[in-house]
């Protein structure tokens, strides 16, 4: 079976965002994909925009049964169906997504924390852009 993990981000909130994708089978890392989406988002369109990319990758290694890892309990509750989608912007993602679904025979959506090791790498990925992009994280102090 096909597992992606995916995960966006904005530096502001609305502000810079980029996301962090991984489509992954037994373990292995088939592709690492990243990139800058926009210089106003919310995390939460990020989210979703990083979930879109991920089913179009993992379109290339099958129609049949994907895994779709995100650390976005709000997403993934929306897409089960326990959260309705209030937003517009967010519920023509939504839809984006659930058209992507098409594709294949089976998905499922699995929330997990920011330490699962795959989720980490998305992460990176997507900080790894925004810094890249000249938004660098601002320090908190403690």
């Amino acid at each position: 079976m096909i597992y992606t993990n995916s995960d966006g981000g904005s530096r502001g909130n609305p502000g810079p965002g980029a996301i962090g994708v991984l489509v992954r089978k037994d373990g292995e890392i088939l592709t690492r994909y990243s990139k800058m989406i926009g210089k106003f988002v919310t995390n939460n369109i990020a989210e979703y925009e990083a979930l879109i990319t991920a089913l179009e990758l993992a379109s290339n290694y099958t129609d049949d049964e994907v895994t779709c890892v995100l650390d976005s309990e709000l997403i993934v509750k929306q897409l089960l169906g326990e959260y309705r989608v209030r937003n517009y912007k967010l519920l023509q993602l939504f839809l984006k997504v659930q058209k992507a679904q098409e594709k294949f025979r089976r998905i499922k959506y699995v929330h997990v924390g920011r330490d699962d090791k795959f989720q980490a790498i998305t992460d990176e990925l997507l900080n790894d852009e925004l810094t890249k992009a000249g938004h660098p994280k601002k320090w908190r102090g403690k």
